[in-house]
């Protein structure tokens, strides 16, 4: 019985390795017959595995998705990676996945070999997150807007404008971007007959969806164009400014939020006001060239001019 227990977790990790398996390549892999294979599969399809299989010289198995949601098998590595991803989520901007996370990563940890729980277990008490002060969205907006991107169906929706004023909307949804603090859908509107961007948490989903549609050629990066459009939106006065400092560096004290990054160096970015939009580009400590706007150079001037006096 050990025996036979051992050899269903190995083929159960080989289907879940790939997609398609030929019966004489699992046979061979686990050391058996085909027709011993045929036999494990049906006691994992009695355990609740959807497996799909085909007959012929072509012939194979498949493992699909169950009703049920059967064990999973992780190696370590993805285990602690899934525990990471379940702390990381508890704190994220998701509606009501703070508890839902927490509960899931409860039943992992109680599952998981002391060493990789204390491994789990020290990540989450070195691990302080700043994400959820933004606005948080809905999740079953999230996997509705989802569910039409791979679909192909056109989304019905009321959306909440900058104004606070509310309208309803058809797009036909292409992706969703997340930038470290929002959620936004890059969507065709059918209405203006052209990209837009929406924040997700202004989005209230209407049923059903609409009719489905071809995919049209979408912007040349998805969250290129949401990251520029959000820029070019959010900020009352924005700006151009050249980097100088190596790209490597840029990276890592750039968050997405602060704007669009160029190949070289040319940040897109803006402010509320000019003096917030100085300081940010002052706490960056690298020396940068103001392209646009006027008024932004202007304004360093004279911040220059009354801190060479002081």
């Amino acid at each position: 019985m050990t025996e036979t227990s051992v050899r269903l977790l190995r083929l159960l990790s080989l289907l879940q390795s790939r997609p398609d398996w030929p019966g004489r390549e699992l046979a061979d892999r686990l050391g058996v017959t085909t027709r011993t294979v045929r036999n494990d599969i049906e006691r994992l399809r009695i355990l609740g595995y959807q497996i799909h299989s085909t007959t012929g010289t072509a012939g194979g198995y498949r493992l699909g998705a169950g009703a049920a949601l059967p064990p999973l098998l992780l190696d370590d590595e993805e285990a602690v990676a899934v525990a990471v991803s379940l702390h990381a989520a508890a704190g994220g901007t998701v509606t009501g996945i703070e508890e839902t996370s927490l509960r899931a990563l409860t039943k992992l940890q109680q599952m998981l070999p002391s060493r990789l729980r204390h491994r789990t277990a020290a990540v989450g008490a070195a691990t302080v997150s700043v994400a959820g002060r933004g606005p948080t969205v809905d999740a079953e907006t999230l996997t509705g807007i989802a569910a039409a991107i791979r679909d192909r169906e056109q989304l019905r929706f009321d959306y909440r404008g900058r104004d606070g004023a509310d309208g309803s909307r058809v797009a036909e949804p292409h992706r969703l971007v997340y930038t470290g603090r929002r959620w936004y859908l890059l969507a065709w509107d059918t209405a203006r007959a052209d990209w837009r961007t929406f924040r997700a948490d202004r989005i209230r989903l209407r049923t059903p969806n609409g009719p489905r549609f071809v995919p049209r050629d979408p912007p040349a990066d998805a969250a290129t164009h949401v990251v520029r459009g959000v820029t070019s939106t959010a900020w009352r006065h924005p700006a151009r400014v050249r980097l100088h400092a190596p790209m490597e560096r840029l990276t890592e004290l750039l968050p997405p939020a602060a704007g669009l990054l160029h190949d070289d160096g040319v940040l897109e970015t803006g402010g509320d006001s000019l003096s917030d939009l100085a300081a940010f580009l002052g706490a960056l400590g690298v020396p940068f060239t103001v392209l646009d706007p006027p008024e932004l150079r202007e304004f360093l001037h004279d911040l220059a001019d009354r801190y060479r006096n002081a």
